[in-house]
C-alpha cells in the first residue's frame, strides 16, 4: 500500500509540473467539431439526480460451474450538483423511505470516493472504497432452496473490504466523440460517433472476514477444494483496450456504449483458516462497462448512466478466481442555463497583467 501511495504522489507531482509548464493544458485542448459536438461548458449546467455507487467480491469455480456472491447494502440517494467549466460538485443525500431493506439485506458502513474524470482526451477512474458488512446475493446455490427460503440473503456483517484503484484512458476520435454529453451533461452530441480507447489501470484490494468467506454449512463441501480463508488480497496491474459509441436518433435521443478490456498480472494472497498464507502470480483480466439512454439538446438532459468496473485474478486453487467489482448507476435530470458573460476566462489574468505594464 504505501509502495502505490508513493507511486500515485509521484504520478501527481509530475503531472503538477507539466501542467505548470502549460504542456499538458494545450495537450488536453480539443477543437471540437462543431456538427457532431455542441460544448456548454461556459453555461451553467444544474442537475437533479438518484445515485448508487456499489462493490462486490465474487468467489468463483470454474470447473463446478459455483460461485458465492457477496454484495454490500447501499442506498439510492437523492442529490442536486452543478457544472461550470472544469468546476463540478454534486450533493446526495440517503432519504430513509426510499431505502427500507436493512433487515433484508444487513446494514453497510462505507466510504467510497469514487471519481469518474472525463476530459475531452482522457478518461480517468478513481476508486477509493472502504465497506464493512455484506450479505451473499445467491442464497439458493450457495446453500440450498430449504435453507435458503428461511435465511433469505444470509449476512456477514464482519466482512471489511479495502479497495485503491486508478485507470487511465485516451480517446482516439475526441473532435466528434463525447464522453462528457452523457455522463457530464456539459455538452450535445447531436450526431453519432465513436472511437477507440487505449489506457492502463492499477488495483489493489483487501478483503477480511473475521471467519472463513467460504461458509461452513455451504452446500457443496467441494467447493474450492474445501479450502477455507478468511483474508484476500490482491495487486494488479494492466493494459486496456476498447471502443466507444454514441448512438443518436433525430439529434435528441441517444444511446451510448463502451467496453474496455484489460489484460495485465495481478499477485493474489489467501490466508487459510488454518495459518497458512498461499500466493498465485498470474494473469489478470478486467473489463469496464459505460452505458448511457436518453434524450439531451441545448437546453434539457434527462438520462440513466452505468459505470461498472471488474477485475479477475486467478486463486492458488485450480480452477479458482475471484472478482472485485465497483461502479455507480445514476438518473439524471439536468437544465442548462446560458451566461451573458462568463464567470472567468483563461486569459483574465493575462489581460490584467498586460493592462498594469502599459
Amino acid at each position: 500500500m504505501t509502495k502505490f501511495v508513493l507511486l500515485i504522489l509521484a504520478m501527481v507531482c509530475g503531472c503538477v509540473h507539466a501542467m505548470a509548464q502549460g504542456k499538458f493544458f494545450k495537450w488536453l485542448q480539443t477543437k471540437n467539431d462543431t456538427a457532431y459536438i455542441e460544448e456548454h461548458t461556459e453555461d451553467i449546467t444544474f442537475r437533479l439526480y438518484g445515485s448508487r455507487k456499489f462493490t462486490s467480491y465474487d468467489i468463483i469455480d470454474r470447473k463446478q460451474k459455483k460461485n458465492i456472491l457477496y454484495r454490500p447494502n447501499t442506498p439510492f440517494n437523492i442529490g442536486v450538483g452543478a457544472n461550470y467549466r472544469f468546476i463540478g460538485i454534486n450533493l446526495g443525500f440517503n432519504f430513509p423511505f426510499i431505502n427500507r431493506h436493512n433487515e433484508r439485506f444487513g446494514n453497510t458502513r462505507y466510504i467510497d470516493l469514487q471519481s469518474h474524470i472525463y476530459l475531452r482526451k482522457l478518461v480517468v477512474d478513481f476508486y477509493g472504497q472502504s465497506y464493512k458488512g455484506y450479505y451473499i446475493a445467491n442464497p439458493e446455490k450457495v446453500f440450498g432452496k430449504e435453507y435458503a427460503q428461511q435465511n433469505p440473503y444470509p449476512q456477514r456483517p464482519d466482512i471489511r473490504n479495502r479497495g485503491l484503484g486508478l485507470n487511465v484512458q485516451y480517446i482516439f476520435n475526441d473532435k466528434r466523440f463525447s464522453y462528457r454529453a452523457p455522463n457530464l451533461q456539459n455538452e450535445y452530441q447531436k450526431k453519432s460517433a465513436g472511437s477507440f480507447i487505449v489506457g492502463g489501470e492499477f488495483f489493489l484490494a483487501n478483503i477480511k472476514g473475521d471467519s472463513s468467506l467460504i461458509p461452513a454449512n455451504i452446500a457443496d463441501t467441494t467447493f474450492l477444494r474445501e479450502q477455507h480463508y478468511f483474508k484476500s488480497g490482491i495487486v494488479s496491474l494492466a493494459a486496456n483496450i476498447g471502443y466507444a459509441h454514441t448512438f443518436v436518433y433525430r439529434q435528441h435521443f441517444f444511446l451510448s456504449l463502451s467496453v474496455t478490456t484489460g489484460l495485465g498480472a495481478a499477485k493474489t494472497g489467501l490466508h487459510y483458516d488454518n495459518g497458512e498464507v498461499g500466493h498465485n502470480v498470474g494473469l489478470q483480466f478486467s473489463n469496464t462497462i459505460r452505458a448511457s439512454l436518453g434524450y439531451n439538446s441545448s437546453r434539457y438532459f434527462a438520462g440513466i448512466h452505468y459505470v461498472g468496473m471488474t477485475t479477475r485474478s486467478k486463486m492458488p486453487e485450480p480452477h479458482t478466481y475471484q472478482a472485485f467489482g465497483a461502479g455507480n448507476f445514476r438518473v439524471s435530470l439536468v437544465r442548462r442555463f446560458e451566461l451573458k458573460k462568463p464567470l472567468w476566462r483563461a486569459n483574465m489574468l493575462k489581460e490584467k497583467k498586460e493592462a498594469i505594464m502599459n
